[in-house]
C-alpha cells in the first residue's frame, strides 16, 4: 500500500514537472517567435498553434517554425551567390544604359531585384511562349538533340513516366556524344525519381544527377526540411533557356488519382547570343544551386570564382569545369514577330489562335531574371510583385494555382481594384491541397467586395503562374501566390518589359478565362455558415501554409 502511495505521489510530481516544463518551453518558443518572425500574421499563427496544440505545437515549431537551410548549405550557397554579382561586375554592365528605354515605374521595379541579386535588365532576347505540353516536350527534345557543349536542367519534380522517359533517354544520348549534362532535382518533389532505376541509368551514361536539399532523419534535426527547390530551368549551350511552371512530368500520367484533371502549364523559351544575357544568368543560378549541395561541388566552384569573367565554367569532374564555347548557330522556334507593329489596345485582348502552338516568337525583348531563396536573396520576387500591383494604372491579370495572400499583397490587390484598376484573378476550381483550397476561399469575399473579378478554371489544374500589369509588364515563372513560394521556397521569375510579349501573355490568360466560370459576389455570400466558418478557420493558419 505504501509503495502504491509513493508511486502515486511520484506520478503526480512528474506530471506537474511535465506541465511546468511544457509551459516554460512554450513560453521560450513564444519569445523566439516574437524575435524571429518578421511578419505579424505568421507570429500570431504560430503563437496560436503553440497554445492550441500542446506538444504537437512545440514539435511543429521546432521542425518548421524558423527558416533554417543548414549552416553548411548556407555557407556554400552564399559563396556561390557571389558568382551572380561577379557576373555583372566582371562585365562592367551599365544597367542604367540598358534600361534607359524603360519608363520610370519599370526602372524602379527592376532596381529591387538588381539590389538583391546583382542581376539587372538584359536586352536582345527572343522569346517563344509555349502553352501546350506536346509543344514543350518537342522543343526541349529538339534543343537536347542539338546541344553542342552543355545542358543544365533544374526542376522541382522529375517524374519518369510517359514522354519524360524519352527526354531522359535523349539526355543520355547527348552525354554519350560528349555534351556535359547536369540534372538537379528536388529531393522531396522528385522523391519517386530518386527511388527509381533512372538515377543509376543516367549516371551510367555519364549524366551528372544532383539531389537538391536532400532530406533525412539527421537533416531534420539540423535544418528545416520543408524549404524546397521549386525552380524550373533548362539551359542549352548558354544561348537557349527555358523557365515557367512546367515540371518534367507528363500530364497524361501525373497525379491522375488526385481527381483534379490534367495539369495545365506554360513555358517560355529564351534565346540570346549576346555576351551577357538572361540565359547565362539562368546558367549561373543552376550552377550555384548545384555547387551549394556538396562540399566537393563547392570546392570546385571556389577555385574558379576569382577567374570568373565572361563565360560560365563547367567541366568534366563531379561538377564539370570546362569553358563553354560561344554558340552562334540559330535554332529558333517559329518566326520572329514584327516588333515594329503598333501597340495593341489595352484591355482589347487579341482573339485566341485556334492552335496554341502558333504563338510567334518575339524578338528584341528586355528581360530580368529574378531568383529568390530564403536567407540568401530575401523576398525579392514578393517585393517586386507587390510593388508592380501598387504601380498598376489600368489592369492587373493574375493566373495562379494557389492563392493565399498576406496582408500586404491583399491590400495591394484590393486597393488597385478600388482605385479603378481592372483586377482579374483566375484560380483552379479544384486543387491538390484541401487546406490551400479552404484558405484561398476565405479571401474571395473581401476581394469580390473590393471589385476584383474572380474566375474558377474548371478544365484541369491550372498550374501557370502569370502576372500581367497594364499592357507592357509581366512577371512569369515558378512562384505561386502563397507564403510558401514567397518566403520559403527557392524560386525563379522573369520580369518581361515588352508590350508584344505581354500581349501574348494576356491572350494566353484570356484563353484560360474562357474555360473558367465567374464567381458572383451575391451567390458567394449566400454560402452556408459552416462553409464560411471552415474557410475562415483555415485562414487563421494561412501564413503557415
Amino acid at each position: 500500500m505504501g509503495l502504491l502511495l509513493e508511486w502515486s505521489i511520484v506520478k503526480t510530481l512528474l506530471l506537474q514537472l511535465g506541465v511546468i516544463a511544457h509551459f516554460l518551453i512554450t513560453l521560450w518558443l513564444v519569445v523566439r517567435v516574437i524575435q524571429q518572425q518578421r511578419h505579424q500574421s505568421v507570429a500570431i499563427a504560430w503563437i496560436a498553434v503553440l497554445f492550441a496544440l500542446p506538444v504537437v505545437g512545440i514539435i511543429g515549431y521546432m521542425l518548421f517554425g524558423e527558416i533554417n537551410i543548414g549552416h553548411q548549405y548556407r555557407k556554400r550557397s552564399l559563396m556561390a551567390q557571389k558568382l551572380l554579382r561577379d557576373f555583372a561586375n566582371a562585365q562592367q554592365i551599365d544597367f542604367n544604359e540598358i534600361s534607359k528605354n524603360l519608363d520610370t515605374e519599370a526602372r524602379q521595379l527592376s532596381n529591387i531585384a538588381l539590389l538583391k541579386t546583382g542581376l539587372g535588365v538584359y536586352d536582345h532576347h527572343t522569346l517563344t511562349l509555349m502553352t501546350d505540353a506536346d509543344h514543350i516536350f518537342a522543343s526541349l527534345l529538339a534543343d537536347i538533340r542539338a546541344a553542342n557543349t552543355m545542358i543544365l536542367l533544374e526542376f522541382y519534380i522529375v517524374s519518369p513516366q510517359g514522354r519524360v522517359i524519352e527526354l531522359l533517354e535523349a539526355l543520355m544520348e547527348a552525354s554519350q556524344r560528349g555534351v556535359s549534362v547536369h540534372l538537379l532535382a528536388d529531393s522531396v518533389g522528385s522523391h519517386a525519381f530518386f527511388r527509381s532505376q533512372w538515377v543509376q541509368k543516367l549516371r551510367d551514361a555519364d549524366v551528372f544527377v544532383h539531389e537538391s536539399l536532400p532530406v533525412g532523419l539527421f537533416k531534420t534535426i539540423v535544418k528545416r526540411i520543408d524549404i524546397r527547390n521549386h525552380r524550373k530551368l533548362a539551359i542549352f549551350d548558354n544561348c537557349y533557356g527555358y523557365t515557367g511552371s512546367f515540371n518534367l512530368i507528363d500530364p497524361d500520367f501525373f497525379k491522375q488519382n488526385e481527381h483534379v484533371g490534367k495539369w495545365i502549364d506554360v513555358m517560355i523559351r529564351v534565346e540570346s547570343h549576346d555576351t551577357v544575357n538572361s540565359v547565362k544568368a539562368m546558367s549561373l543560378v543552376t550552377t550555384t544551386d548545384i555547387s551549394a549541395e556538396t562540399n566537393a561541388n563547392f570546392s570546385s566552384l571556389e577555385k574558379i570564382v576569382n577567374r570568373f569573367t565572361k563565360s560560365l565554367y563547367i567541366g568534366t569532374s563531379k561538377l564539370h569545369h570546362r569553358k563553354l564555347q560561344h554558340v552562334t548557330s540559330s535554332r529558333g522556334v517559329g518566326q520572329n514577330a514584327n516588333t515594329g507593329a503598333p501597340k495593341p489596345p489595352l484591355l482589347n485582348i487579341l482573339p485566341l489562335q485556334s492552335n496554341l502552338q502558333a504563338y510567334p516568337s518575339v524578338s528584341q525583348v528586355s528581360l530580368q531574371l529574378i531568383p529568390s531563396a530564403p536567407e540568401l536573396t530575401g523576398h525579392v520576387i514578393y517585393e517586386t510583385l507587390v510593388c508592380a500591383i501598387f504601380a498598376a494604372k489600368k489592369q492587373v491579370v493574375i493566373t495562379t494555382p494557389y492563392f493565399v495572400p498576406d496582408d500586404a499583397l491583399l491590400l495591394a490587390i484590393t486597393t488597385a481594384a478600388k482605385r479603378g484598376v481592372k483586377v482579374i484573378l483566375n484560380v483552379p476550381k479544384k486543387v491538390d491541397s484541401l487546406l490551400v483550397r479552404f484558405a484561398s476561399q476565405a479571401y474571395f469575399e473581401p476581394l469580390l467586395s473590393a471589385g476584383v473579378q474572380i474566375y474558377l478554371f474548371n478544365a484541369g489544374l491550372l498550374h501557370a503562374k502569370i502576372l500581367c500589369v497594364d499592357d507592357d509588364y509581366c512577371l512569369f515563372g515558378t512562384v505561386n501566390m502563397d507564403m510558401r513560394s514567397f518566403y520559403l521556397n527557392m524560386e525563379v521569375s522573369m520580369a518581361i518589359y515588352n508590350r508584344t510579349m505581354t500581349q501574348q501573355m494576356l491572350t494566353c490568360q484570356h484563353e484560360y478565362l474562357q474555360q473558367s466560370e465567374p464567381l458572383q459576389r451575391d451567390g458567394w455570400k449566400q454560402r452556408s455558415f459552416g462553409a464560411k466558418f471552415l474557410d475562415n478557420a483555415i485562414r487563421l493558419f494561412s501564413p503557415l501554409l
